[in-house]
């Protein structure tokens, strides 16, 4: 009985599934896998039809914003090392500017008057234009009329109301002071004496309030009626439900216009230069209390053309601007309220 012996054939081992790791490749680190698995998916989303179009929609602000902010702030960043005067060649300073700004009694005055216009301004036209809103709400129909009438200022030209002021607080024959005069009160010289140029701006540029008090109507018609209700309910009065509903439900609305009302008198130009440095009898006028920051600045850059320290001096204005809003924004964390926010 014979037996017959087959060659065993070679058993070939099992393809690994697809999608298993090769162990023999060199393993990722964890940035690494971190960075291809981020590329994986910004690849993905921009395949997708809606991102690029999202893209081409936003390309203009972007290219706006590259070539007229970001392109400017780091050009004005590498002349504040410099000494660039607009003409001649540009030679490296170092820290010299910066030193200097530290030095100048000039930019002391000049951010002590506009540190102190934002304090006067800023919390004024914040009531004035909540107290409109409020007077709106109130109006009806009307409102809308109204609302128009006053943002119309906020269209007229800051050069304008700069002359406007001239005209208005003349001591002799403005019309300030001839209102003052009928009854008995004799009105300040607001153009000459220094103690009276601030607050003749601050009560100028009141007239341009129109946007803050349409901000603070629509956040006033958002505010449930019910909760209005609730306080009466509960034996609340008009100042209580101002205080306890109205004020925590705008609260939102009225630290986004300190902030933005902020950083636009930290900036105040136009009108302060218009009136009391643009005009052809300047010299007349009290330039020590009307030298704000920005007018300075300008001074600096385009009357001496010293543009490497006007660089300097716009890069210590955006960190004290920088400065001051971070520290308000802490601030909102104990004021402002947001609905469905829990506290």
């Amino acid at each position: 009985m014979g037996t017959s012996t087959s060659s065993a054939s070679p058993v070939s081992s099992p393809e690994p599934p697809a999608g298993t790791p090769d162990p023999s490749a060199r393993p990722l680190s964890a940035p690494e896998a971190s960075r291809r698995a981020r590329t994986r998916r910004w690849l993905a989303s921009w395949r997708r039809r809606d991102t690029r179009a999202a893209y081409a929609f936003i390309s203009p602000w972007m290219v706006g914003f590259l070539a007229l902010t970001a392109g400017p702030m780091a050009a004005s960043f590498v002349l504040s090392f410099t000494n660039y005067d607009g003409i001649g060649a540009t030679r490296s300073v170092g820290l010299e500017n910066y030193r200097q700004l530290f030095e100048d009694p000039q930019v002391a005055t000049s951010m002590a008057n506009t540190l102190l216009f934002a304090l006067m301004r800023v919390p004024l036209s914040m009531a004035l234009a909540l107290a409109l809103a409020l007077l709106l709400l109130r109006v009806g129909r009307a409102a809308g009329f109204f609302r128009t009438v006053f943002y119309l200022p906020v269209m007229t030209p800051s050069v304008a109301v700069g002359i406007l002021f001239l005209l208005l607080f003349n001591g002799n024959v403005g019309l300030i002071n001839t209102a003052l005069g009928w009854v008995g009160v004799d009105g300040p010289s607001w153009t000459t004496d220094g103690a009276w140029v601030k607050p003749g701006l601050v009560l100028t540029t009141l007239w341009a309030l129109g946007s803050t008090v349409v901000i603070y109507l629509a956040a006033l018609r958002a505010v449930p009626q019910d909760l209005y209700e609730a306080a009466e309910l509960d034996g609340a009065g008009r100042w209580q439900s101002f205080r306890h509903v109205t004020l925590p439900q705008i609260s939102g609305a009225v630290f986004f216009t300190l902030v933005v009302n902020t950083i636009a008198a930290l900036q105040t130009f136009d009108e302060a230069y218009t009136a009391f440095f643009g005009t052809s009898n300047a010299q007349t006028y009290s330039h020590e209390a009307a030298l704000f920051y920005v007018v300075y600045l300008f001074q600096q850059a385009f009357q001496f053309m010293h543009m490497g320290y006007a660089s300097a001096m716009s890069w210590l204005l955006f960190v004290i601007i920088l400065v001051i809003t971070v520290l308000q924004a802490r601030l909102s964390r104990r004021f402002v309220y947001y609905e469905g926010e829990t506290r």
